[in-house]
């Protein structure tokens, strides 16, 4: 019949193995494959020239009609059967052709399928089918299997910076080879780095899915360490991101639950060791008991975009504590809370402070916002919301000054009432000669710019009286007083702030009674 049709080049054998070898080494438009041959029976042949070839189509001849077997043939990889007796030349011609075309349609279908459209790689679905391949290779060859997981630094700067079609074009050029030398897009140099993690294989038994998944945490541990970098896959990593996930979902559930909790640190005048206010410092208190750190939840809490909702909660609970002690020996006595850059980006923070401060009928001056040296370099949004928040009369400070970034132009712009200045660099003072002379120059620049300075991290006497002598004007730190719960505060008060060398020795005493460790002075 096909030699009677003009076009055809027919290749005949009699075996499916002499099939096989043909077909894989030069597939043919088109198999025309006998149920019945001596070295195979039913499907099986279907099975093996499929595997030989997977883009040529396949039509099966039967000497059986039966249209159970036809269904179960096109079910199995056919594009079509033809029954042996009842075909003529045409039946047959019109039968290869619509063969070809339904198994190119199917093969375009499957390509989507199984690619990304944008650069033409091999997708997810087919990445871990070719890692099951690789897997199954790997038992027969005795090799090893590694997975390699990389991804682009810094894209998302791309993007913002040069547009998403841009994006699009350096994706499609990294498709195309690996990241040894800049790449041109739209006539702009890109010099970029990688990430990458991999994972190896134990043995074939390994699930691809899992070699993926392990791949990806190692990848996030070589951004974690620095980029530009790999690391290898080890069980602690995917320990820590099990954690920080359990972390992520507690959270959810710590203000519904009331689990935050407010630690209220002294502040002292050096002048005489009266104490002038307090510094409130955020504390999660979990089901369990535990107490958990801010640095052990905040970098989470950002990334969950929870720190709006944090912010908001902590402004409302240190104005309700700082009316509850109005009136109490506290004239001039002021709390102090911290703000990060998450906390006022959040669009309605100031309003919460002017709601707090109107619900509780408290005086704006008894409450301090503290807030980082870089925030003032800042002259976009944040500086706004800085300028609306000193508007209202609440005091600003600039905290762990020293150790951030702004000019003393900077500095004019933000209405200060206080420098605080680093721990790191109080650790120092009246020992190391250049902690020393730092520190001195941090209250100089406080004085000129006519803003108190605080001390962080007082421990000593030798700290305390060195900066006295050089006109600091506040401190804090665990010389003075641990952090402590509210109602231990609330005692002190009821004694009296002044210099008494009694009442500090009982707020020694009293600071085992409030639920702080010497590990946790940090907010």
């Amino acid at each position: 019949m096909l030699a009677r049709a003009a076009g055809y080049e027919v290749v005949h054998v009699t075996r499916l193995d002499a099939a096989v070898g043909i077909v894989a080494e030069k597939p043919p438009s088109c198999v025309l494959l006998d149920l019945t041959l001596p070295d195979a029976d039913g499907l099986e042949g279907l099975r093996l020239i499929r595997e030989a070839a997977q883009d040529v189509p396949i039509i099966l001849l039967t000497g059986r009609q039966d249209e159970r077997l036809g269904i179960q043939a096109v079910q199995s990889g056919a594009q079509d059967y033809l029954v042996k007796g009842k075909v003529d030349d045409d039946l047959l011609v019109r039968s290869i052709r619509y063969a070809v075309e339904r198994k190119r349609i199917e093969s375009h279908l499957v390509e989507a399928a199984l690619h990304d459209a944008l650069t033409g790689l091999p997708n997810r679905a087919l990445l871990l089918d070719r890692i099951m391949h690789a897997l199954n290779r790997s038992a027969r060859d005795l090799s090893t299997v590694a997975v390699l997981f990389l991804d682009v630094n810094d894209f998302k700067l791309i993007n913002d910076t040069l547009g998403h079609a841009a994006g699009d074009e350096l994706l499609v050029a990294v498709a195309g080879r690996l990241l040894t030398d800049t790449f041109t897009v739209r006539d702009q140099e890109i010099f970029i780095t990688a990430s990458i993690g991999i994972a190896i294989a134990k043995d074939e038994r390994d699930a691809p899915e899992e070699l993926v998944d392990q791949a990806d945490a190692a990848m996030y541990r070589s951004k974690e360490r620095g980029r530009d970098r790999f690391d290898l896959f080890d069980p602690m990593i995917k320990t820590s991101q099990e954690r920080r996930l359990e972390t992520a979902n507690a959270l959810r559930r710590a203000i519904p639950s009331n689990q935050f909790r407010l630690a209220y640190q002294p502040q002292v005048r050096l002048a005489d060791g009266y104490m002038v206010g307090v510094e409130a410092l955020l504390r999660w208190r979990r089901d369990d008991g535990r107490f958990v750190l801010p640095a052990d939840f905040i970098e989470t809490a950002e990334d969950m975009g929870l720190m709006a909702e944090i912010g908001t909660w902590v402004v409302r609970e240190a104005c309700r504590q700082a009316a509850l002690w109005k009136g109490a020996r506290t004239e001039g006595f002021k709390v102090s809370i911290n703000l990060s850059p998450a906390e006022l980006s959040h669009p309605e923070i100031v309003q919460e402070l002017r709601n707090a401060l109107e619900d509780h009928m408290l005086d704006p001056g008894s409450l301090c916002v503290e807030i980082t040296e870089n925030i003032v370099a800042d002259e976009g949004a944040l500086l706004g919301s800085v300028a609306e928040i000193g508007a209202l009369g609440v005091r600003l400070s600039i905290d762990d000054f020293g150790i951030g970034y702004s000019s003393l132009s900077a500095l004019r712009r933000v209405p200060l009432d206080s420098l605080k200045i680093d721990r790191s660099f109080i650790a120092g003072v009246g020992v190391d000669q250049k902690d020393t002379a730092i520190v001195a120059a941090a209250v100089a620049l406080g004085r000129a710019l006519g803003a108190v300075s605080v001390a962080e991290g007082v421990e000593t006497v030798v700290q305390a009286k060195t900066l006295h002598d050089m006109g600091c004007d506040q401190a804090q730190g665990y010389h003075f007083g641990p952090p402590l719960a509210a109602e231990v505060v609330t005692e002190a008060l009821h004694i009296g702030l002044g210099p008494d060398a009694a009442w500090q020795g009982w707020l020694s005493r009293a600071g085992s009674r409030g639920g702080e460790s010497r590990d946790i002075d940090r907010s």
